[in-house]
Order: structure tokens, then C-alpha cells, then sequence
């Protein structure tokens, strides 16, 4: 992906890099807790650096490791990580608008490099799909500019909390930094009625479920912020973005 001349010439290129910059230390420090706590919860370096790469979800990371302490089966490991990565059901969804034009192998590699950070990042630069093969190169520049600064972001650090697992103890909490710079980018994106009341209705859909078992309440507040939007878009037909991305008037 980042590594096609074409892209990484093309102006949106620099600009997706220069995004991403600002929340690099934010994924940093959340990689570097990722690390040590693979490390903690009894994982070898080299398990540790395997899984790092091979399954780049921090989310997923995390959530599984406890299981994965306990001796679970690998089912629910398994269904537990699946759960947590249910959201990328909905980015892929979107994102299929963008991609769909692409060869197979570049879409699975462009999958496994997005990340929240990203996906968002694209959807507020450029909301709206296009057909225009020169447009389409500079969407998947972008792509591919803020790919590059999260992956090496999280995999140079990820692999020094694991490197320094023994020194860094987690009670430090660098993870909540990570957490933040999320808060910080969904925020940034809230700009009609329509985001903001999905936004407060997944929150709450969120909270009020977190005793469900699999992290199953994300998925649930996910459907319901969905549900709910689509209905107050359908009833309330200027309360919903226009096609360019702003408010109706």
C-alpha cells in the first residue's frame, strides 16, 4: 500500500501523514502498554512480537490476553477478539465505497493496515466516495499516508514495551493515553445533530451493556446508534449530513 511509488507521490500522500501525526503519540503510548501487558500476562517475547504483527488490534489484544491466561478454549478466545472487532464490520462497510475498484490483494492489505484513526481520518477529509480515477488515487494516498505513521507507530513501540516489559510497570496507565487521543478524533468528527445524538446514544447503549459477556455491549451499542440514526434521519430529514459532508440547511 504505502510502499507503491504512485502513492506515496501523490500530495494526499503527506497530507494523511501530517494527520496522523498529532494523535502518533496517543497509539504510541497505547502500544507500549499493549507490549508490556503481553509480556505480563505470561506471553514470550517472540509469542508477544508474533501476535503484535500478525493481529495489529490493539482492542483485540487486550481483551484476549486474560483468556488466553486462563487456559479459555480457543473458541472463545477467538469469539471474544471477533466481538471486540465488530466495528470493523461497519468501516468495512463504508469503506467498500472507496475501495471497491481495487484488486483483491491490495483490498486485504488495506484492511489489515486500517485502523480506527484512520478510517476516521479519511471520512472527515474526504466524506464522499467518487468515481474519478484521479480522485480515488488521492483518497487512497491519503489512506495510505495515515497507515504508514499508525503501523509504525504502533509496531516500533508495541515491540519496546515488550523489549522493556520488566522495566514499565502497567500500573503507569499509558493505555488511557491511547483511549484519549480517541476521544479526541471522534470528537473532532461530531459536527451535525445526526453524529452527536449517535455518538451519545452508542455511549450510553455502551455503558448501560458493559456486564454483557465477549465485550458483546460494543456490538450492541453499534446496532443501536445505527438504529436510532436512521430512524431520526428518515423522520427528521434536515437533522442529517448532506451529500457534501455539511449540515442541511
Amino acid at each position: 500500500m504505502f510502499w507503491r511509488p504512485e502513492l506515496r507521490r501523490h500530495p494526499e500522500f503527506m497530507a494523511g501523514v501530517r494527520d496522523m501525526l498529532p494523535v502518533a503519540p496517543g497509539l504510541g503510548a497505547w502500544a507500549v502498554m499493549s507490549g508490556v501487558a503481553m509480556v505480563k500476562y505470561g506471553l514470550s517475547p517472540l509469542e508477544a512480537g508474533l501476535m503484535t504483527l500478525m493481529v495489529y488490534a490493539g482492542s483485540s489484544q487486550l481483551a484476549s490476553l486474560p483468556l488466553i491466561a486462563a487456559g479459555a478454549p480457543l473458541w472463545v478466545i477467538v469469539a471474544t477478539a471477533f466481538c471486540v472487532n465488530l466495528r470493523f464490520v461497519v468501516f468495512s462497510a463504508h469503506l467498500r465505497l472507496y475501495l471497491l475498484y481495487l484488486p483483491k490483494l491490495p483490498r486485504l492489505i488495506t484492511a489489515y493496515l486500517s485502523t480506527d484513526m484512520s478510517y476516521v481520518m479519511l471520512i472527515k477529509r474526504h466524506p464522499v466516495p467518487t468515481e474519478n480515477a484521479d480522485d480515488r488515487l488521492g483518497r487512497q494516498a491519503y489512506l495510505a499516508g495515515n497507515a504508514c505513521v499508525s503501523w509504525f507507530s504502533w509496531m516500533s513501540l508495541s515491540l519496546a514495551g515488550i523489549l522493556l516489559a520488566n522495566v514499565l510497570p502497567m500500573s503507569w496507565g499509558l493505555g488511557f493515553a491511547g483511549i484519549l487521543a480517541l476521544v479526541g478524533i471522534l470528537c473532532s468528527l461530531l459536527q451535525t445533530p445526526l453524529q452527536r445524538v449517535s455518538a451519545l446514544v452508542a455511549g450510553a447503549a455502551a455503558v448501560l451493556t458493559l456486564g454483557l459477556p465477549l465485550k458483546r455491549n460494543i456490538l450492541v451499542a453499534i446496532a443501536t446508534a445505527v438504529v436510532v440514526g436512521l430512524m431520526l434521519e428518515k423522520r427528521l430529514p434536515g437533522f442529517g449530513p448532506t451529500e457534501s459532508g455539511g449540515t442541511k440547511p
